[in-house]
């Protein structure tokens, strides 16, 4: 498997799925938000990411066939109500359950790129992907009901992975259906300190003082405002919703 391949296909217990490769590069984070500013200007190093959030089919595929926490059940709508834990850490329930994370490095061991492993997007990483190279709103679109499910058109639930068109990156799903956990903690100060640096470098928030994880994207059960590219929200990472779930990131380990 070479680097700069287009695409990595991955299958775990008989359940294929395909993680688009981005080459990563300057870009602008931020608006003029309150939460969301100033903008600054970010570098990514090179990663490969899920063309849809992780679905229901995946996750019992990693977790085990009777292991399904979501609220709306569908072979192919995103996995939902699991925590920030549930995915990076496990072990919190008293039973010795393994993180999703480390149960599917595991299973991939011999079939990922040599160097890289699966871990959620860092909040940077997620709005480059999600951004798709575009100039919209949105994840591809400055209209909404074209490429997410929100409040507008979901009907209170969930949709199917893939329904949507994509965006610039041949990504669906990063804006509406489920918010997507990051890597980072969230700080509202954290952007302000990046500007202050100038360009930085493949930024991750470990603020000490906040226990709050990123979610990004919006979900079925948003207004458009939250469902922005640039909009940033935060919940505990022990937080199970049925408006929550994650996509995933390849990349070299660094961290």
């Amino acid at each position: 498997m070479e680097q700069k391949a287009r695409y990595h296909r991955e299958a775990v217990n008989g359940c294929a799925f395909r993680m688009r490769y981005l080459e990563g590069g300057v870009f602008e984070m931020g608006s003029n938000e309150k939460s969301e500013s100033p903008i600054h200007q970010v570098e990514l190093s090179p990663f490969y990411i899920g063309e849809y959030p992780v679905t229901q089919a995946l996750w019992k595929a990693v977790m085990g066939v009777n292991n399904n926490p979501s609220r709306f059940i569908g072979e192919n709508r995103p996995v939902e109500q699991v925590s920030w834990l549930d995915i990076v850490e496990g072990n919190q329930d008293g039973n010795g359950t393994p993180a999703f994370l480390q149960k599917l490095n595991n299973a991939t061991k011999f079939t990922r790129p040599a160097g890289y492993a699966y871990r959620l997007p860092t909040e940077a990483e997620w709005e480059y992907a999600a951004r798709g190279g575009e100039p919209y709103e949105y994840a591809g679109s400055d209209q909404l009901k074209e490429i997410g499910w929100y409040r507008g058109n979901s009907h209170g639930e969930t949709k199917a992975v893939g329904l949507k068109r994509p965006n610039g990156f041949q990504l669906h799903d990063m804006t509406g259906n489920v918010w997507g956990w990051c890597l980072d903690k969230f700080s509202n100060s954290f952007y302000k300190e990046c500007y202050d640096q100038g360009i930085v470098k493949d930024p991750l928030c470990d603020d000490e003082e906040t226990r709050f994880r990123a979610l990004r994207g919006g979900s079925w059960y948003n207004y458009p405002q939250r469902c922005r590219v640039s909009y940033r929200s935060y919940w505990l990472p022990t937080s199970r919703y049925s408006r929550v779930g994650f996509c995933l990131v390849l990349a070299l380990v660094q961290r």
